[in-house]
């Protein structure tokens, strides 16, 4: 029972005393020699940040996660509640809390990062008690993120309206949330950002940077048919270019149904980590090609749309998970 619990690190103490524990660990800390925040380092806490494992997370997803988290909070300190909801329920309600806390130094000792972590494990039959221990767990003045990871359905996702409603951002995945969560109608639907557009900026930069060079009535003049193609590692990462692409075409002034938007799969002989963007025109001289594999860094651009030939080697990537997470969070 409780194995996503169990396999993150941490001290289990009881739910009541988790305020106490964490004064207790850093005091510890600093008698043992290793970095901890001054009691009035307001440094140590920036940002509020819930961390929904779902049903779905499996004990080594929930280290990844967790990992991503800490390389997070070397740049934004903070305190993680961290939810393990039990897929078992008992007779009884339970809520089970560890306790788990990092600190890092920059450049000197008073350039201090830390980051506290509460784990709560909970039955269904205490999931009512859920949000008022969450809001005890939670430093008070700050902003609230709520990152919701693997969840099993939307419907059940809502019942957290506390989180839904007070998060300034709430985090999605579409490549691995059940596929009506990005048009659910959640508490505060403007709050809500997908990592996979967020994993996608480096994409948007280079795409957005070469097309950029032209002029708007070039671009959607005689476009018929824009298409990304992907690897099968990125299908979920062609989907959301594909509607990016269409957003800012249509800002450009294309016409609804003028042109066919369409993603589809790679030719078998590309790697899983493909991904390409082709515009076709009526005149069919004019063309833009973009093709990459964000395993390798390297992307190619090709085009002529109107001026002449045109051919552009450019790196290309994902963020990190902490990254996205950053860009998802605050810009």
């Amino acid at each position: 029972m409780g194995a996503v619990f169990q396999a993150l690190p941490g001290l289990e103490v009881p739910v009541g005393a988790i305020g106490r524990s964490l004064a207790q660990m850093w005091t510890e800390s600093a008698a043992g020699g290793r970095p901890a925040p001054e009691a009035d380092d307001a440094r140590a806490t920036q940002v509020n940040f819930v961390l929904h494992l779902g049903l779905n997370s499996t004990p080594e997803d929930a280290l990844e996660q967790f990992a991503t988290v800490v390389r997070f909070s070397r740049r934004y300190p903070g305190r993680v509640v961290v939810l393990c909801p039990l897929h078992e329920d008992v007779p009884q309600p339970e809520i089970r809390a560890k306790i788990y806390g990092e600190c890092f130094l920059g450049k000197s000792r008073s350039d201090k990062r830390c980051v506290e972590f509460v784990m709560l494990s909970y039955s269904r039959s205490a999931r009512r008690h859920l949000e008022n221990q969450v809001s005890i767990c939670l430093s008070t003045d700050l902003p609230l993120y709520y990152w919701a990871h693997r969840f099993s359905a939307s419907g059940r996702l809502a019942d957290y309206r506390y989180l839904l409603s007070q998060a300034k951002r709430v985090l999605l995945d579409s490549a691995i949330a059940p596929a009506d969560a990005l048009a659910y109608p959640w508490p505060n639907p403007a709050a809500t950002r997908d990592l996979v557009h967020c994993r996608l900026l480096p994409f948007r930069q280079s795409l957005g940077q070469f097309l950029a060079a032209y002029r708007r009535e070039i671009l959607i003049d005689g476009l018929r048919e824009v298409t990304v193609t992907h690897g099968t590692a990125l299908t979920a990462e062609a989907r959301v270019a594909l509607g990016w692409l269409e957003a800012r075409l249509t800002d450009c002034g294309l016409r609804a149904g003028q042109t066919v938007f369409r993603h589809t799969p790679a030719a078998e002989d590309e790697p899983v980590s493909h991904l390409g963007v082709a515009m076709t025109y009526e005149e069919s001289a004019r063309y833009f090609r973009w093709r990459g594999d964000v395993r390798s860094g390297q992307a190619l651009f090709e085009a002529d749309l109107g001026a002449g030939r045109t051919t552009l080697s450019a790196g290309i990537s994902l963020l990190s998970p902490e990254n996205a997470l950053s860009e998802a969070m605050f810009f």
